[in-house]
């Protein structure tokens, strides 16, 4: 799956994600998006990517100067107040990305972004989104941050974004109102629901815009996952700290899902004697550091409401002789409410075509619906035991903490049918001739 992971460990601020997702631009595609970004409004508006080093660390440096103004001359991106130059509302900074010579997609998202900095500025000041008036300059530096990181998503055209935990620094913010703790009020209304962290360094490092940019595109908040990197990119802040400000963006391959935390389970030897649970045991962790140690596998799945319970039946046994890893269905009312049944068949990740091509013979669908998903399995042995009706094959099961058994069902009713009695007496005898 083509992925962007975004390390936030030193935050993340509109202009760094652009210079990080510029960096991962061929040559002539870099060209093309200046040029691109230089027409979009008035001559007066202009954007330049310039090499910039930090830490030893070398990336690009974004600068948007509109009427000779950069970032580092004009007023912070947390500002939305009083002053003596020019304001725009909300609504003309929605007209305005309207007018420019962008696709749909680009203006769509570019909207939305805008939208969740309007509606956190709003309820910081307790106003509506409506009476709120940004400060010109800064309102176009932060429309050209925003527009231009749409652009280049569009071009990457990623399937999915990924991202660190927010560094959102620490201290205080000096803006037009007075001095600020950090995040900035408006940040950490827009960071709600995303998992951010203060650390050691003192300065504002995501602001409004990066954390808005941030909620928008990214899935998912999580430390970085396996994947094969095929290139890096790297955006510079403006700061300095004594750690390089930069922001990264890695670009590349992942064959497995994210998982969403890294806790590890208690382990307890398959060996050990069957016990009385801990209170760890009883609230295990079920995630992992170790994403490969999961086992990732599919989920195939279609509705059918006009075969007979012998096709469907054929159709299971025909899935699980060729290799599938369980097969099974679930009644479902369908369009004007009529019965039918949910076909799920799960399968390994390389053998989706081989399961696809069989539903789809074996069966009057249409369509597949194709889930990805982790599949956390106890590691299973067999054990053969010596009862009054034969040897029986015991099924273990062990792994985090857990020991479970059973006899196999195939054994369990030849000895019932062979020694006329019942499958329980059969089961019962296995189950404490293994106990001993």
């Amino acid at each position: 799956m083509k992925t962007l992971f975004i390390d936030c460990s030193m935050g993340a601020a509109g202009d760094m994600l652009m210079g990080a997702l510029y960096e991962l631009l061929t040559p002539p595609q870099q060209e093309d998006f200046l040029e691109t970004m230089n027409h979009l409004l008035s001559k007066n508006i202009s954007v330049t990517a310039t090499p910039c080093e930090k830490c030893g660390i070398y990336g690009t440096k974004m600068n948007v100067s509109i009427y000779g103004k950069t970032e580092e001359t004009s007023l912070s991106e947390t500002s939305s107040h009083t002053f003596h130059d020019a304001h725009t509302s909300y609504s003309d900074i929605l007209a305005q990305i309207d007018s420019l010579a962008v696709s749909s997609w680009v203006k769509q998202h570019a909207k939305e972004v805008y939208t969740l900095i309007g509606n956190a500025e709003s309820y910081v000041h307790h106003t509506d989104i409506t009476q709120i008036h940004f400060h010109e300059v800064g309102t176009l530096d932060a429309v050209m941050d925003v527009v231009g990181c749409c652009i280049l998503l569009e071009r990457l055209a990623p399937e999915q974004i990924l991202a660190s935990p927010v560094h959102v620094g620490s201290g205080t913010v000096s803006c037009a109102h007075g001095v600020l703790p950090v995040p900035a009020p408006a940040t950490a209304e827009i960071l709600q629901g995303i998992p951010i962290y203060s650390g050691t360094i003192t300065g504002e490092l995501c602001t409004p815009t990066g954390a808005a940019l941030l909620k928008h595109f990214v899935r998912q908040f999580l430390p970085m996952p396996p994947m094969t990197v095929q290139k890096t990119g790297y955006g510079m802040g403006t700061k300095d700290f004594t750690t390089a400000n930069c922001l990264r963006i890695f670009f590349g391959d992942m064959d497995i899902l994210p998982v969403p935390s890294k806790r590890q389970l208690p382990h307890i030897s398959p060996s050990s004697a069957i016990k009385a649970p801990t209170d760890s045991e009883n609230h295990p962790d079920f995630y992992t550091e170790g994403f490969h140690n999961l086992d990732q596998i599919l989920e195939l799945s279609c509705n059918l409401d006009d075969m007979t319970p012998e096709a469907i039946s054929y159709t299971m046994d025909v899935l699980l002789e060729a290799g599938a890893l369980d097969v099974f269905t679930t009644p479902v009312h369908m369009k004007k409410n009529r019965s039918g049944l949910l076909l799920t068949c799960l399968c390994n990740m390389e053998q989706e075509s081989i399961f696809s091509r069989l539903i789809l013979e074996h069966t009057t669908t249409r369509g597949i619906r194709i889930h990805p998903c982790y599949r956390r399995i106890l590691d299973a042995s067999f054990e053969k035991v010596s009862t009054p009706y034969g040897t029986i094959t015991i099924k273990v099961s062990t792994g985090y903490g857990i020991h479970k058994f059973k006899p196999e069902y195939d054994d369990v009713a030849k000895a019932a049918r062979e020694h006329n009695t019942t499958f329980q007496e059969v089961w019962n005898a296995a189950k404490d001739t293994y106990l001993k």
